[in-house]
């Protein structure tokens, strides 16, 4: 296993998901979360800076961990390169985010179209980093 690669895969997946987040969510989606119901979201004056460092922290633990469980499951996954890494986050998102999103609506004061909104800029998001990481790490 490349250690080396799989920091250099998190770092890359980290900033592509926080330029990724911050055009979607932070600019040209922003709109959806003012579907109701609103009161759901937490008022982002209130974060405070110890809270936005710990949540840049965890974004860039979590570029790692999806960089260091590609490694795990490279021998298993099919084709090469970006490719290969495509077909990883597809199988990430579909297993994750998708299964864990379908059902927020049925048990969560959330407006469905937000979770429509997040299952595609996830399928997108994921798809995106499996090529960077399949791209960056090779055996």
């Amino acid at each position: 296993m490349k250690i080396g690669r799989i920091f250099l895969a998190g770092i890359v997946v980290w900033i592509i998901t926080g330029l990724y987040t911050w055009l979607t969510c932070g600019w040209l989606f922003n709109w959806v979360y003012n579907i109701p119901p609103t009161n759901i979201w937490r008022d982002p004056m209130a974060l405070g800076a110890g809270n936005i460092t710990l949540v840049i922290l965890l974004s860039l633990l979590v570029g790692i961990i999806f960089a260091l469980v590609y490694a795990f499951l490279y021998k298993g996954l099919p084709k090469e390169g970006a490719s290969k890494g495509v077909i990883y986050g597809f199988v990430i998102w579909l297993v994750g985010a998708f299964s864990g999103m379908v059902t927020m609506p049925f048990f969560m004061m959330i407006s469905p179209w937000v979770v429509f909104y997040w299952i595609i800029s996830g399928l997108i998001i994921f798809l995106i980093n499996g090529a960077i990481v399949g791209a960056i790490y090779k055996e």
